[in-house]
């Protein structure tokens, strides 16, 4: 049995946009947000629902799934396979342009409701911490959340190693689907059992998707390895160059600096050994 890896974009929109399977979107963001009681989301309304886009209409392609709850509360959940720069301001942006987006020309502030960024990134992006982090807007004196209406959410998945027999919670247990349902033959017995990790798991299974949606998703992967390629390339110029300048510190720096790239890339260690030559316990000290 072959898995759609989720964080390839049409996957993941694929599996938590589809109107027809609301319940793993609901599921997840539940998680995610530690959502329990009258905050619980019960519903959502897909502002974009799942459509197959059309390869020739693909550029840097930025999917995301806009969702409200019962309260008429925001949700803004992206997928962002590499590091573009900048990706905190562009969550703002995206936050602030939702929050807006609420009113019509008339400005009836009291309308407006809250707005939850969920950003699911394959790279890492703040230094240390645990793989999931939430952001408020806190008052410095009193360290009250007086402004209450944007909330951030980042899950840096490279920093998400735990193993499948440690799987705790049922947030774990969608990253470990997210980052390894690609590399699974079949539902671990471990993640049966939960109705909504059921269905994205079979919202996944490549047997069930038409030609157009195989195509778009294996375009987007080649896009991909592409730009792992450029990497390889980039290094093998480096050391060549370096070779005819007689400067071998030269290399290694280039070395290095690829790998960094590599890792913000969210690629694993053995895979940036590969590339660059470097051994796995170099990487990881890089790391």
């Amino acid at each position: 049995m072959k898995f759609a890896d989720p964080k390839n974009d049409i996957a993941f929109k694929k599996i938590f946009g589809d109107e027809n399977h609301k319940e793993v979107l609901i599921s997840f963001l539940n998680a995610v947000l530690d959502f329990q009681g009258e905050q619980t989301i019960v519903d959502v309304e897909l502002a974009n629902p799942y459509q197959v886009p059309k390869i020739e209409a693909l550029k840097e392609t930025i999917l995301d799934i806009k969702a409200t709850n019962q309260k008429q509360e925001h949700f803004i959940v992206e997928m962002q396979k590499k590091d573009l720069g900048d990706f905190t301001k562009r969550s703002l942006y995206y936050t602030a342009k939702a929050y807006v987006n609420q009113l019509d020309a008339g400005k009836n502030y009291h309308k407006l409701k809250k707005v939850y960024f969920i950003g699911l990134l394959n790279f890492t992006m703040f230094e240390g911490g645990s793989c999931i982090s939430r952001h408020l807007i806190l008052n410095q004196e009193t360290n009250t959340q007086d402004l209450d209406d944007f909330e951030f959410c980042f899950i840096e998945l490279p920093k998400f190693n735990t193993p499948l027999v440690e799987l705790n919670t049922l947030l774990d247990k969608w990253l470990y689907f997210i980052k390894n349902a690609a590399s699974l033959e079949m539902v671990p017995k471990e993640l049966a059992g939960d109705k909504a990790l059921e269905q994205a798991f079979d919202s996944a299974k490549m047997y069930n998707w038409n030609r157009e949606e195989m195509d778009v998703y294996d375009y987007m992967h080649l896009k991909a390895w592409d730009e792992i390629n450029t990497i390889d390339t980039a290094v093998r110029k480096a050391k060549k160059q370096g070779i005819e300048q007689g400067v071998e510190q030269g290399i290694e720096q280039e070395k290095i600096e690829t790998a960094k790239n590599a890792i913000k890339q969210g690629l694993d260690n053995q895979m940036i050994s590969a590339i660059t030559e470097l051994s796995p316990d170099e990487v990881e000290k890089l790391r």
